[in-house]
């Protein structure tokens, strides 16, 4: 709502990504779920049986729709505006190896293993109509949560990370304000009125609003908000 209220003013550049420590995912026990040991793969339990396994063979953003998707609607790809080119880069890979060590020992045959996956991998997009987009993904690493959004326009900036807004001519000059009043204004009207359906359901009750808007797609005929065009642009 902010973005389409203008308040930002025409959009420059918008950040996003996937940072979360997912090494208790990627090794368990062979028994529970989460944590507990260093084992994937055959030996591995839940997610572990098959995440872990892109971590060996693969390297780069293998998780970029959490930080793309609300960049993309922001910025109006494939909707008048779409994603031309990108490059990427990562880090070298640490993470892993020092967490099978840490809790197996320099010993256990997984420590033999080579990840290709770097610990943090940086994407840069140029858009048609001239903005930015940066992406990152980091889940190899000790660190908290993050979806690393910011968005920048001509009028203004918010960042997500430390919850502040800078607005020209409304915050005091080279000051961050909080972002809290400027969420109640703009808060979108389907957030107020199902806002204790949505409290239950996963990622902060964004599950519960992506169901919906397809359910309620399926059963108008109408395209849904997110469809398989925008699904690919995210994906490639």
């Amino acid at each position: 709502n902010m973005v389409r209220d203008d308040l930002f003013g025409e959009l420059l550049h918008c950040q996003g990504g996937y940072q979360h420590d997912l090494r208790h995912v990627k090794f368990n026990d062979g028994v529970n779920p989460y944590g507990g040991g260093v084992e994937f793969g055959n030996k591995g339990y839940s997610e572990s049986k098959w995440r872990t396994q892109h971590s060996v063979e693969r390297n780069g953003d293998l998780y970029p729709t959490h930080g793309l998707g609300p960049v993309s609607s922001m910025l109006n790809i494939n909707r008048g505006n779409r994603m031309m080119y990108l490059t990427s880069t990562a880090t070298q890979s640490r993470g892993l190896h020092n967490y099978i060590v840490k809790l197996g020992g320099k010993d256990n045959q997984n420590a033999n293993v080579k990840f290709k996956l770097g610990d943090i991998v940086s994407t840069v997009i140029k858009c048609a109509s001239g903005q930015t987009i940066m992406l990152s993904h980091d889940t190899n690493s000790p660190r908290p949560y993050s979806l690393n959004f910011r968005v920048q326009g001509t009028k203004g900036i918010w960042q997500k990370d430390n919850d502040s807004i800078y607005i020209d001519g409304k915050t005091p000059d080279h000051w961050w304000e909080s972002d809290e009043e400027y969420l109640k204004k703009f808060d979108h009207p389907l957030w107020k009125r199902f806002e204790n359906q949505a409290s239950g359901s996963g990622h902060g009750g964004m599950d519960y609003f992506i169901v919906r808007a397809f359910i309620e797609s399926l059963r108008k005929k109408t395209s849904p908000p997110i469809d398989v065009y925008d699904a690919v642009s995210m994906s490639v």
